[in-house]
């Protein structure tokens, strides 16, 4: 598999599934008709600073992270409707989570701890990739002081969503470097209900709706065996770190960036398929985020003029360009001109050598 098609497929998997309880429908489309929702109760009395649009999105993060849950939902964008399951489970300490696909390409994401497998039907391919194992397929970003600079919080409306009070929360951009959110929360779970991706302009990018949602006690392991037939499937997997460098090595950095917007994770790894190991960068405002990919170029590939190319998938973007003979590739649930300010101002400088003998 071609390195660019690697890293869309790996991107695609991360995408749907770190965003699948964080989006929804066009605002010229009547949304998808809610079905009755089966939720536990769980009133509280509410403080000023319970009732604070901000507590709300935290309160709804920690119901996604922390609870049990079983759901399916409508998933609107680009004009394509999908109909999806996803299960979480906290048991013993241990965060066992799948997305499926209920009609469409049959993708499956499961995961169990820190282990990531992304079952791809249509590239008859499966994926397994390791992750931190507090970073949920499913979490919202946290809101700290850092992200109420670039972002305007507000709590716009309170109505029934499904036969449930809900708190409708805008989460708006103060510029045009990042996307922003429509939450309906509900008011005794802090389960989002419903969830737009927007614009600046308030244009729905994305959107999911709920048809059903339960909360039980109890999830059994079987709810989290694939139901995709793997037979004759390619897996790719990146389970281990890349070795030490022992010769001069780059470290690469953004000159600039946009506003709000700072480095806050450098690694080397192998993605699937390739034996060179890849620079990952990450780059945040607090809210949104963009992974950058620098990769360097073999022989054959230096001599290859340097072509920009510019994709999207579902509500990320992704821009990749050539830089001092590397190939770079930021990827990121923002608008195009993000990616492409942030890849297009990445430098590098070069590092003394590690020595492997001990002193």
């Amino acid at each position: 598999m071609p390195s660019s098609e690697r890293l869309v497929a790996l991107t695609f998997a991360w995408a749907v599934a770190g965003a699948a309880l964080a989006q929804e429908a066009s605002p010229d489309r009547a949304p998808a008709p809610a079905q009755k929702t089966s939720l536990e109760s769980a009133p509280a009395q509410k403080t000023s600073l319970e009732s604070a649009p901000a507590h709300w999105l935290e309160r709804m993060n920690r119901a996604l992270t922390t609870r049990n849950y079983d759901g399916t939902f409508s998933h609107w964008h680009g004009g394509h409707v999908e109909m999806l399951r996803i299960i979480h489970r906290v048991q013993d300490g241990t965060v066992s989570e799948r997305l499926a696909s209920l009609d469409g390409s049959g993708r499956e994401f499961i995961r169990s701890g820190a282990s990531l497998t992304c079952y791809l039907p249509d590239k008859r391919t499966v994926l397994v990739e390791q992750r931190p194992p507090e970073e949920s397929l499913v979490g919202f970003p946290a809101v700290n002081d850092q992200t109420a600079s670039f972002y305007d919080i507000r709590e716009v409306t309170r109505t029934r969503l499904n036969r449930r009070d809900t708190h409708v929360i805008t989460v708006s951009p103060r510029d045009e470097y990042r996307y922003g959110y429509r939450l309906w929360i509900d008011d005794s779970t802090a389960m989002p209900l419903k969830t737009q991706l927007c614009d600046r302009r308030g244009h729905v990018i994305e959107q999911i709706v709920f048809a059903s949602l339960t909360l039980p006690a109890h999830i059994s392991d079987s709810a989290f065996k694939p139901e995709v037939s793997t037979a004759g499937f390619q897996w790719l997997r990146n389970e281990s770190a890349p070795p030490a460098p022992t010769a001069a090595t780059l470290a690469w950095n953004a000159m600039r960036l946009p506003p709000g917007f700072r480095m806050t994770a450098r690694a080397a790894q192998t993605l699937p398929g390739s034996a060179d190991p890849v620079d990952h960068l990450v780059f945040t405002d607090g809210l949104a985020s963009v992974s950058v990919f620098v990769e360097a170029q073999r022989s054959a590939q230096a001599d290859q003029p340097a072509v920009p190319e510019s994709a999207a998938v579902g509500s990320s973007s992704a821009f990749s360009t050539v830089i001092d003979g590397h190939k770079i590739t930021a990827v990121g649930e923002v608008p195009p001109d993000t990616v492409r300010f942030i890849a297009s101002q990445l430098k590098a400088e070069e590092l003394p050598a590690v020595s492997s003998r001990r002193h």
